[in-house]
């Protein structure tokens, strides 16, 4: 199948690289929000803009690492308040209602994620993903058909700039058809040295516009703009609800506060976001399956990055003081897949890490040491509980199909290697919502009480759904 000429991507940032022309050089504001291109087209096998050497870029910060003078960056307020909310529905424009009218008939909802996506040396990897994901879109019930996909951060390598945003995101995406949401993550937010680009510059212009509009990183490509709120938000979709996090630049650890003071230029506002998102779960007695992502993982078995021991001891200690806990934490960072389950308090929590998304590979073990086996027992402290890793891939890129019914959540993954001609999960947990045990999955068919009134011809969705087709 013949693909449209590739255009060029947008003008290279605080660089000495030509700049080829471009199709729109400001955003441009659109009525309606667009994702695939109208046909589907074949891969890309080389970069439109190769990518520089980083060397001096990593030798300055290494040194500064060294130093102790190292911190994270500094972020902005989301939009929208104590809580800032984003609904599926807002994502689609007009069709926005119908689909979660559609979705609470069915009593099911669909939906992709995974990290770690972009590539600096070309666009095979993330090819390879993208292609296995898209299959997913062929299955012959409509119901299974993912609705989003939830990115958990790192979409661009290495400094989040606006020049490789065309290669990295929106080609290998050009024919996903469903929206993007995304974590931000420390390569997103991070900025080379001695450049005078503000952090998260371009990952806010192309995730965080405050209207439907093309930008000039899209190259052409008819994918508009997400309209999140910020770096921090609930993401609500009938049957599930996703509090994103945002844990900061530094390689290691995730930072999501000033933590009292250590880091002065964090504001503390994620905390309080959410204390006032879980407490409104409280509040709304809400029964669907509830997800914290960030991207900074909380467990790792790898050798390359740790974890991030005071997201954590927050995060609990915000759950605990309102009453509501998590079903699922997600996160990437380390370039693998890895799935623990956490122990505390009755509760069994998957913690699950999907950094394979096509930047590169990460060994859990050494050069030279044996492979790990699991499952393997974490060394973890009484306020961890007990932690297990379940299972792993550090082999495979890969990706995450999650599934939320009226009554458990379930966890897939997917090796990109098995190619679309295969779906089978290489790895599962399903959670039972209520009692949040590890579960055989049931098949959500027929478990919908009952049938939503379609929404009128245009009407936006805000309203909850129906409480008739909740458990």
């Amino acid at each position: 199948m013949a693909r449209r000429p590739r255009p060029p991507a947008a003008p290279p940032q605080n660089s000495t690289e030509p700049t080829p022309p471009v199709s729109n050089t400001v955003t441009v504001p659109v009525k309606a929000p667009a994702f695939a291109q109208p046909s589907p087209t074949v891969d890309p096998t080389t970069f439109l803009v190769q990518h520089s050497a980083d060397t001096e870029a990593y030798r300055i910060l290494d040194a500064e690492t060294r130093a102790g003078t190292l911190g994270p960056l500094p972020f902005p307020a989301s939009r929208g308040g104590p809580e800032p909310i984003l609904k599926l529905a807002d994502t689609l424009g007009d069709r926005g209602a119908a689909t979660e009218w559609e979705i609470e008939v069915a009593g099911v909802i669909v939906f992709h994620s995974v990290g770690d996506t972009g590539n600096t040396r070309g666009p095979d990897p993330q090819n390879q993903v993208a292609d296995k994901m898209l299959a997913d879109f062929n299955d012959h019930d409509v119901t299974r058909r993912p609705r989003f996909f939830l990115h958990l951060g790192d979409v661009i390598y290495n400094f989040g700039e606006a020049r490789y945003y065309y290669d990295q995101f929106y080609d290998p995406y050009r024919d996903y058809p469903q929206p993007i949401v995304a974590l931000a993550g420390n390569h997103d937010g991070m900025v080379a040295p001695n450049t005078d680009v503000p952090p998260l510059d371009a990952y806010l212009r192309n995730f965080c516009a405050e209207r439907f509009e093309l930008t000039p990183e899209a190259g052409g490509l008819d994918r508009t703009a997400g309209i999140q709120p910020g770096v921090y938000f609930t993401f609500e979709a009938p049957l599930v609800r996703i509090l994103a996090l945002y844990s900061g630049t530094l390689e290691d650890p995730g930072v999501i506060s000033s933590q009292d003071g250590k880091f002065p230029q964090l504001p503390d506002i994620q905390l309080d976001f959410l204390r006032a998102a879980l407490t409104r779960v409280r509040d709304e007695k809400y029964a669907g399956a509830l997800i914290l992502g960030h991207h900074h993982p909380t467990y790792t078995a790898g050798s390359k990055h740790g974890w991030s021991p005071t997201v954590r001891t927050q995060v609990d200690a915000i759950c605990a003081e309102v009453g509501v806990w998590p079903h699922a934490v997600l996160s990437a960072h380390a370039h693998n897949y890895q799935r623990f389950t956490r122990m505390l308090d009755g509760r069994a929590t998957p913690y699950v890490v999907a950094g394979n998304g096509g930047h590169g590979l990460a060994k859990l073990a050494k050069k030279g040491a044996n492979a790990v086996r699991a499952p393997m027992r974490l060394d973890t402290t009484g306020a961890d509980g007990q932690v297990q890793l379940e299972n792993y891939d550090d082999q495979d890129y890969g990706y995450l199909r999650i599934l939320a019914t009226l009554t458990q959540l379930r966890i897939e993954y997917h090796p990109a290697s098995d190619t679309g001609a295969a779906k089978t999960p290489d790895d599962s947990v399903t959670i039972d919502l209520a009692s949040r045990q590890i579960v055989a999955f049931r098949d959500a068919v027929g478990e919908a009480t009952a049938v939503p009134q379609p929404p009128s011809p245009g009407l936006r969705h805000t309203a909850n759904p129906p409480p008739a087709t909740r458990r």
